[in-house]
């Protein structure tokens, strides 16, 4: 849907001793990437297909929702196995440098993964129970998913031969898709609060030190909400101990900072954009997809040595490419639905055109700056992320010291690609909207809602989620992380209301379209 007319459209181009001496420099994770997204009168109300009943029988709403999670399941196996068997020899070494090359310390070790698995795990979805006290189940209840070509290895972690685990860029970048790793995917049950509460619960109970992640996590939230993570926060207390050079000045003050959650933009669109980030602020580059190794460890050096991998890194984002809708798509539904998308959402979100020979999206995509008034989703990212933060990154190496086009002033949020839109809920840059339904009907947008199922909604198409009024009282705090606040700051829900134009026919058939991207 396009902004009201003459509102601002700005174009971008092509234990305690430890804890004493913690800087924030030293945290250990930066995945900077998150980048996201007069009325008619509505023929008839909608009937809300996404409700879950108000009672106990949910197992049954789940089961009605996902009636095909197999066959989906085993679609995405087998086109992300296509995928890669296309794949240049360096997008495959790009793969093999994230999944197999250590760049950070090591977050824990197989003792202590031990220790993990012997204990409870918060686990909401009632289409994949977890066996207790299992390896699987402390993969599945923190995100973790299993390698495609390695089932025994978690995608997110390097696993070292003496068995250290090291975090990875697929920590957010790559996950469970509706039952099957698909990396590149965002992963939305990344459970890392959780996850580095029990790692460092169980440290103490073996007498192990702590790690970075362990002790930054106790001065800086890691993310509040499963799925998302304070990664733009991470970016910017990393940046502030740099110089443009990346030397380290540990004697800086650490940089104020609005701490809020972000949803991982799926990996499949970069090969569409010319510049990265919700607010489209930094061109892309394979220097930039370094940020992440901002450690105290890591000094200039490293950098420059490691270059060359990351170039490989980049051929691999490049040659990512989303999956194609696994059920059956209403044709007639489809055509008109384009020709909805085309008069209220092509100005902004671009066209969409297949190339068998190539593999490529070759329609248009305009990579327009929306105003943040005019959008009017959460401003919080829009707000925290300051002039002089971006011009910090344009000037340092990781933008060819201003040789690359950096946006210091943005006016708003950048209109994401819509590629594989099916497969990359929630929505909106901070995930709070769980489903293309709910993404098409604002006013019916959820004020809480809960995942409770790994397949995907098949009539809602995205998360099977429960609906609340308020998360419930006294919960502990991994089963507070699997509800989704809307009325928290950062978490808002509101805006991108274009849809309130529609008619319900409209949008029904701008759904069905939107399975074809």
């Amino acid at each position: 849907m396009e902004p009201a007319p003459g509102k601002k459209i700005a174009p971008v181009s092509s234990a305690p001793a430890q804890l004493i001496r913690l800087k924030a420099s030293a945290i250990l994770f930066a995945c900077l990437g998150a980048y996201a997204l007069a009325q008619d009168p509505i023929d008839d109300a909608p009937a809300n297909p996404t409700a879950a009943p108000k009672t106990n029988d949910l197992k049954a709403f789940v089961d009605s929702r996902t009636k095909n999670r197999d066959a989906i399941e085993a679609s995405l196996r087998s086109q992300y196995q296509t995928l890669e068997n296309s794949m240049s020899w360096k997008a495959k070494a790009g793969y093999e440098r994230l999944t197999q090359k250590v760049y950070l310390p090591a977050d824990f070790d197989e003792e202590v993964l031990k220790g993990v698995d012997a204990l409870d795990h918060r686990w909401p979805f009632l289409d994949l129970p977890l066996e207790k006290n299992t390896r699987q189940a402390t993969w599945l209840a923190h995100g973790l998913s299993a390698r495609p070509e390695d089932p025994k290895r978690p995608l997110q972690y390097v696993v070292t031969p003496t068995g250290q685990y090291v975090m990875n860029c697929f920590a957010c970048h790559g996950g469970n898709l509706y039952g099957a790793t698909y990396p590149g995917a965002p992963n939305t049950t990344y459970a890392l609060e959780s996850l580095t509460e029990k790692i460092r619960k169980t440290k103490f109970k073996l007498g192990k030190p702590l790690a970075q992640m362990d002790l930054g996590s106790m001065v800086m939230p890691l993310g509040t909400s499963n799925g998302t993570s304070n990664a733009v926060m991470f970016g910017v207390a990393l940046m502030n101990f740099r110089d443009a050079d990346l030397n380290i000045h540990t004697n800086r003050i650490p940089a104020p900072m609005v701490h809020h959650d972000m949803d991982a933009p799926p990996w499949w669109h970069f090969y569409r954009k010319s510049h990265l980030y919700i607010d489209g602020f930094a061109e892309k580059g394979h220097k930039g997809l370094m940020q992440f190794m901002l450690v105290r460890q890591n000094g200039p050096d490293k950098f420059r040595l490691w270059e060359k991998d990351f170039r490989e890194v980049y051929r691999f984002l490049e040659e990512l490419r989303p999956p194609k809708f696994p059920l059956a798509i209403d044709a007639a539904k489809s055509q008109k639905g384009a020709v909805v998308f085309q008069d209220h959402c092509a100005r902004c979100h671009g066209t969409y055109q297949a190339s068998e020979s190539t593999n490529r999206n070759v329609g248009k995509y305009p990579e327009l700056m929306v105003d943040i008034e005019d959008i009017n989703t959460d401003r919080v990212r829009f707000d925290s992320l300051t002039a002089k933060h971006r011009d910090s990154y344009g000037q340092s190496w990781f933008a060819d010291y201003g040789k690359q086009s950096t946006y210091t002033q943005v006016a708003g949020y950048v209109a994401p690609p819509l590629d594989g839109i099916w497969a990359s809920a929630p929505y909106l840059h901070n995930g709070s909207v769980p489903t293309l339904w709910h993404l098409l009907h604002p006013q019916e947008r959820p004020k809480v809602w809960r995942r409770i199922a790994m397949g995907l909604d098949e009539e809602s198409i995205g998360l099977v989620v429960e609906t609340l009024e308020e998360v419930p009282a006294k919960l502990s705090n991994a089963d507070r992380r699997w509800y989704f606040d809307t009325q928290v700051t950062g978490k808002s829900a509101q805006g991108h209301d274009y849809p309130d134009e529609l008619t319900e026919e409209q949008k029904s058939d701008l759904l069905e379209y939107l399975k074809t991207l």
